[in-house]
C-alpha cells in the first residue's frame, strides 16, 4: 500500500498539488467554527452565531458550481486566485466589522463562503493530465476522499490554537490567509497554468445536462444527509452515554474508519467499470448506518461508527471516477463542484432532520435519519442504473484492458 502511494506522490507535481489543495481547503474545516467563536466573543447569541455560520456554509455550497463553471471557461489561475482573495477579504471584513451591524456581517460571510475557490473540483480535473495511469487516478481520488477526514479534524484544532495564541478575530484572518496561500501554491503550478477544459458548446444547464450526473448528485445528496445526521446523532447519543467526550469519540471513530477505508481502497488497482463498483460500496453504507440505531454501549458504538466510515471514502472516491466519465465535455470542474454542493446541502438537511427527531426520540431516532439517507442513496443508484452505465468509449477500453487508449491519459498533456 505504501509503495503505491509513494509512487503517486513521487509523480511530478503531484505532491505540490495535493499539499496546496489541502492547505487551501483548510478554511472549509475552520471557517464555520471561527465564525461561531468570533460572534459569541463579540456578544452575539447562539442563534446569531449559528445563523451566520450556516449562511457561510450555504453560500459556499451555492458558489462552488458557479465558480467551477467559470474555471472551465477561463482557466484555474485567474478565477481561483480572485475567488481566494475575495473569500479572505470577506473573513477579514467580518473580523473588522464584528457581528453588528448585521447587514455588513451578512455581506462578509456571504462573500467569504460564496467566493471559496473550487480547489476540490479543480484538483480532480487536473489528475488525468498529471498522472500516468488510470489506476493512479483512482488512487488519487481515494487519497483525496480519505484526506477530507484530516481536514475536518485539523481545521477546528487550528482555530482553537489561533484563538488561544491571539484572538477570535485573528483566527478569522488566519483562516482566510490559509485559503489564499494554498490557492497560490496550486495555481502557480505548471499543470494548473496549462490546464484548459475540453472544447464544448455552451449550455445553460452546464454539467447538469448529463442525466447520469444528476442521478449521481441525487445519491450524493442522500449520503450528505447521513453525514449531517451522524454529527447531530452523536451528540444526542452522548447525552446519555458520557457527555461531549463520547460525541467526539464517535466522530473520531467514524473519521478514522473513513481514512482507513479510503487508503485501503486506493492501494488496490481495481478493474472494471466504476459505475458497477459504486453501488456495492454504497450498499455497505446502507447496511452499516441502520446498525447505529441499536445504540449499544460506547465500546460497541465506536466499532459500529468506524465500520460505517470504512465504506464512506471508497464510495466517494468511486463516485469521483463516475463524475469524470459522465461530465459533459468542458464541464469537469463544474461537475465536481456540484458534488461538493450536493453533499453540503444534504448534510445541512440531515442535521436539521436529525435535530428534529432527536428532540423527541433521542439518539436512536437521530441515527434513523442516517439510516434513511444511506438506504435512499442506494435506492437512487439502483433506480438510475439505466443511465449510470459505462460510457461506450470507456467500456471498449475496459474490454481491451488498455487504459492508455483513454484520451484523458494522453502524454501530450503532461509536462
Amino acid at each position: 500500500m505504501a509503495a503505491g502511494y509513494g509512487e503517486l506522490l513521487r509523480t511530478r507535481h503531484a505532491a505540490r498539488l495535493i499539499g496546496g489543495t489541502l492547505l487551501g481547503r483548510l478554511p472549509n474545516g475552520m471557517a464555520a467554527l471561527a465564525v461561531v467563536l468570533f460572534t459569541r466573543a463579540h456578544g452575539g447569541g447562539y442563534g446569531l452565531a449559528g445563523a451566520l455560520s450556516a449562511l457561510y456554509g450555504l453560500a459556499m455550497a451555492l458558489g462552488q458550481p458557479l465558480l467551477g463553471r467559470a474555471v472551465d471557461r477561463r482557466g484555474q489561475p485567474r478565477v481561483m486566485t480572485g475567488a481566494a482573495l475575495v473569500s479572505g477579504a470577506g473573513l477579514a471584513l467580518l473580523a473588522v466589522n464584528g457581528p453588528r451591524p448585521l447587514p455588513v456581517a451578512v455581506v462578509a460571510v456571504v462573500l467569504a463562503g460564496g467566493a471559496t475557490p473550487p480547489l476540490e473540483g479543480g484538483l480532480r480535473a487536473l489528475w488525468p493530465a498529471v498522472l500516468e495511469r488510470e489506476e493512479q487516478v483512482q488512487r488519487a481520488y481515494a487519497l483525496d476522499a480519505a484526506a477530507q477526514e484530516v481536514l475536518f479534524t485539523l481545521g477546528p484544532l487550528l482555530v482553537t490554537v489561533a484563538v488561544a495564541a491571539a484572538s477570535e478575530a485573528a483566527a478569522l484572518v488566519f483562516t482566510g490567509l490559509l485559503g489564499v496561500a494554498g490557492t497560490l501554491v496550486v495555481v502557480t503550478s505548471a499543470p494548473s497554468r496549462r490546464w484548459r477544459a475540453a472544447a464544448h458548446e455552451a449550455h445553460w444547464l452546464g454539467a447538469l445536462r448529463s442525466s447520469a450526473l444528476v442521478a449521481l448528485l441525487a445519491a450524493c445528496l442522500c449520503v450528505g444527509v447521513s453525514l449531517g445526521a451522524f454529527a447531530l446523532a452523536a451528540v444526542a447519543y452522548a447525552d446519555r452515554h458520557g457527555g461531549g467526550g463520547a460525541a467526539s469519540c464517535l466522530l473520531a471513530a467514524n473519521g478514522a474508519g473513513a481514512l482507513a477505508g479510503g487508503l485501503l481502497y486506493g492501494a488496490r488497482a481495481w478493474e472494471g467499470a466504476p459505475e458497477r463498483r459504486l453501488w456495492p460500496l454504497v450498499a455497505g453504507l446502507a447496511l452499516c448506518y441502520p446498525l447505529l440505531m441499536l445504540t449499544p454501549g460506547l465500546g460497541w458504538m465506536l466499532a459500529l461508527s468506524a465500520l460505517a466510515g470504512v465504506f464512506l471514502a471508497p464510495a466517494l472516491a468511486c463516485a469521483f471516477l463516475v463524475v469524470d466519465r459522465h461530465a459533459p465535455a468542458g464541464t469537469v470542474t463544474e461537475a465536481f463542484s456540484w458534488v461538493v454542493t450536493a453533499i453540503g446541502v444534504g448534510s445541512a438537511a440531515g442535521t436539521a432532520l436529525a435535530g428534529a427527531e432527536a428532540q423527541h426520540g433521542g439518539g436512536r431516532a437521530a441515527f434513523a435519519v442516517c439510516a434513511v439517507g444511506g438506504v435512499a442513496a442506494l435506492a437512487v443508484l439502483l433506480c438510475a442504473a439505466p443511465v449510470l452505465t459505462p460510457p461506450k468509449a470507456a467500456a471498449e477500453g475496459e474490454k481491451d484492458r488498455n487504459p492508455g487508449a483513454d484520451p484523458r491519459f494522453s502524454t501530450s498533456d503532461r509536462a
